[in-house]
């Protein structure tokens, strides 16, 4: 299993509020046994003070390129040399762009510019400037430029906003620095998936929905986002986070997933239907909350057909690459193979709900996935495991997929 244990840890703070966390990762990279050394910019500074980040470290703490004692022997060339693994935590913007475009300005850019040790970085900022064309194009140029991106993740943000943008705390960093880097195969892909159950209203305080948890589908969002890919979800009502480096849209009716889902759809190059949309919605929805009555054993409510996202979507030209999933309780290759043909799908993934310990609300899942191969149909099974190892399988299968199809269509 990898390890931080005895790595020598270049830790760079750039000026962002989260530098306050930076006192807390140098604690722990200290803990984990790294010789840790620490290089602030200056406006870092006015966050935390380097006197700070020495103590906890037992080392100087650099803060100039231009330091005439450092300088001597070529101090910033020796630092560059002595690193194998160069973290900048908080990483704002203004340094992501600096990094990407080869600025050599102060100690930390010139460091990055100067060494061969690993570099990875947690970008922090608000949730505006990391969706700005500007800030995702820079992140496009690090990823090429060897660089890993640790985040950001979603929330409330110090100046009140709510999005992407948070740098991740320190203890999921160090967990994530000591992993080994995941194979990033899907960086120039576009992935949109929907997650998670609908709500269809009855009156203000009932509704129609279904057992599903969503946690296949952000499974799979995790997967993909691990992997390179610009992932967005749309995500019924569910109590799970938002995984790194995913855009999440909050939803609740089918009728609300379908809009958001046309919109991200014709920005896709995959798009992977995982939600348990509910087939049906009420005719009218009540004003008041319905009242029980004495008078009958019963109640009447009439239903209509809900929109079918994967269909409609399915149907359009040009469209994605079309993943859909189809949870059933008997005959499953029979009902999947059923539903990958009449809704003009390339691949399905077909799980047996009924099985004790699987499918929704669990842990584990097992599926068979079906593909269009030309006019004939491929299968695969996959044995029950968790579904964080299932999505990465699900995807090393939709990747073969989109290459073969990529290729054919250049023939």
């Amino acid at each position: 299993m990898p390890t931080l244990f005895g790595k020598r840890v270049l830790l760079g703070i750039s000026a962002g509020i989260a530098a306050y966390k930076s006192a807390q990762l140098a604690r722990l990279l200290k803990k984990a046994g790294c010789e840790v050394r620490v290089i602030m910019t200056e406006g870092a500074q006015a966050f935390i003070t380097p006197l700070t980040l020495q103590a906890l470290t037992g080392e100087q703490v650099r803060t100039s390129l231009l330091d005439p004692e450092a300088e001597a022997g070529m101090g910033h060339i020796e630092l560059a040399r002595w690193a194998e693994l160069i973290f900048v935590a908080p990483a704002t913007a203004d340094l992501m762009a600096r990094l990407a475009h080869g600025h050599a300005d102060d100690l930390l850019t010139t460091l990055c510019l100067a060494s061969e040790a690993e570099c990875v970085m947690a970008p922090a900022m608000n949730q505006a400037m990391w969706r700005h064309p500007a800030t995702q194009a820079n992140v496009a140029t690090l990823h090429t430029l060897g660089w890993r991106l640790l985040g950001p993740d979603g929330g409330e943000q110090a100046c009140g906003d709510v999005g992407l943008g948070r740098m991740r705390e320190p203890e999921a960093l160090i967990a994530e620095l000591a992993e080994a880097p995941a194979v990033r195969d899907a960086e120039a892909l576009r992935i949109t998936i929907t997650a998670g159950p609908t709500h269809e209203a009855l009156d203000p305080v009932r509704y129609l929905s279904n057992h599903s948890s969503g946690k296949m589908g952000y499974a799979l969002a995790a997967a993909w986002a691990r992997r390179g890919a610009r992932v967005r979800l749309i995500s019924g009502p569910v109590t799970l986070a938002t995984p790194p480096n995913v855009e999440r849209i909050d939803v609740t009716s089918a009728s609300e997933m379908l809009a958001a889902t046309e919109h991200a759809a014709a920005e896709s190059d995959i798009f992977i239907g995982c939600a348990a949309v509910a087939d049906y919605r009420a005719e009218h929805v009540a004003e008041h909350k319905l009242k029980k009555t004495d008078a009958s054993e019963t109640m009447t409510l009439t239903l209509v057909k809900n929109p079918d996202i994967v269909a409609e979507i399915a149907a359009r030209s040009p469209r994605p690459l079309m993943i859909g999933f189809a949870a059933e309780t008997r005959d499953v290759e029979r009902y999947a193979h059923d539903k990958l043909t009449r809704k003009g799908m390339d691949m399905i993934v077909a799980n047996d709900v009924s099985q004790a310990g699987l499918g929704f609300g669990a842990d584990d899942n097992a599926a068979l996935l079906l593909w269009r191969d030309g006019d004939d149909t491929d299968s695969q099974t996959l044995p029950p495991q968790p579904k964080t190892t299932l999505a990465d399988a699900i995807v090393d299968r939709v990747l073969m997929l989109y290459a073969h199809r990529a290729s054919t269509a250049h023939d």
